[in-house]
């Protein structure tokens, strides 16, 4: 029976993409790829998702539904017979699409279920300063992340680890951890776990609000923040009314001798900001209107104008 199983893969954004390869490649028959519709833009004034891209590379069947529930792509969905339904970062499924394979629909998520329940996992738990995280597998059901779990896999995050570095290094092990998903569950060798609700923690979607610095807070919590939003959505200030945008930093814990928030050059080189108690080297920044830039070649622009100004 190895080899046989008949699965519909959905997923929108490269993150998805390594998921659709192993299955891929792994001898499963991928009857049909589910993925968001094109978007404008693009010199083909269409923009293609990650995965659609691969599905048609490969010669896979793509559906790209505008409603989940629309009558005649569940038509076709049920045509398809799939024995499971394998989702990775998609959109939250009407109980008519998730429970229609007899196997049922699996998840990854990006967090060890219960903790990080919700659309910005990785982000959230950088902000929070966990020093762990991980990948889990669960069977979808009606209230989003709850379902029971089937596999995990640990992670460390490193004290500087970005969001989006944590991403990248999670997109191949969450891949390998689909794949064994899948194995097991076409042997029968899994028995799915409830989550402990009384554990879960939440992580909700990120607004442009949300990002927003505040340096009265200890070094530890600012470096936090700002490594858990980069490189997108970027933790941001104001810096003399622009949008300033703080993507990589340093933890220093030197007294500071400006109050929080104030922009610092000292003689012996670099870009600071003051902290509660300390301050933070700026690696990456950057400014309304401009490309990114190292923090040494804003000393080498700015520095002048804007030594010891305070953002806001």
């Amino acid at each position: 029976m190895f080899a046989l199983m008949r699965i519909v893969f959905m997923g929108t954004p490269e993150f998805a993409v390594p998921s659709l390869r192993i299955l891929w490649e792994n001898g499963y028959t991928i009857a049909a790829v589910i993925t968001a519709p094109d978007k404008p833009g693009g010199r083909l004034g269409v923009m293609q998702s990650p995965v659609k891209k691969f599905a048609i590379e490969h010669g896979l069947t793509v559906l790209q539904p505008e409603r989940l529930k629309n009558p005649a792509f569940l038509e076709e969905l049920r045509a398809f017979r799939a024995d499971l339904q394998v989702v990775v970062a998609f959109r939250m499924l009407p109980e008519v699409v998730w429970a229609m394979p007899p196997l049922g629909t699996l998840n990854l998520h990006a967090s060890l279920l219960p903790k990080y329940r919700g659309a910005a996992p990785i982000h959230w738990a950088i902000i929070n300063g966990e020093t762990e995280t991980g990948l889990t597998t669960f069977l979808l059901r009606h209230e989003i992340d709850t379902g029971d779990i089937l596999l995990q896999e640990r992670l460390a995050i490193g004290e500087n680890e970005t969001a989006g570095e944590l991403h990248d290094r999670m997109m191949p092990i969450g891949a390998q951890l689909v794949l064994r998903t899948v194995q097991a569950l076409e042997r029968g060798e899994i028995r799915p776990q409830p989550q402990a609700n009384i554990e879960a923690t939440h992580a909700p979607k990120i607004f442009t609000e949300t990002c927003h610095l505040r340096f009265d807070q200890p070094t530890v919590r600012v470096h936090n923040f700002v490594r858990g939003l980069s490189p997108y959505p970027g933790a941001w200030t104001l810096l003399d009314g622009k949008v300033f945008k703080i993507l990589r930093t340093l933890k220093e814990f030197t007294p500071p001798t400006l109050p929080p928030g104030h922009l610092v050059f000292p003689p012996q080189g670099g870009s600071w900001v003051t902290t509660a108690d300390g301050h933070l080297q700026l690696l990456e920044v950057q400014i309304e209107g401009k490309r990114r830039m190292s923090g040494a070649e804003f000393r080498n622009g700015y520095a002048a104008r804007w030594a010891a100004t305070a953002l806001h």
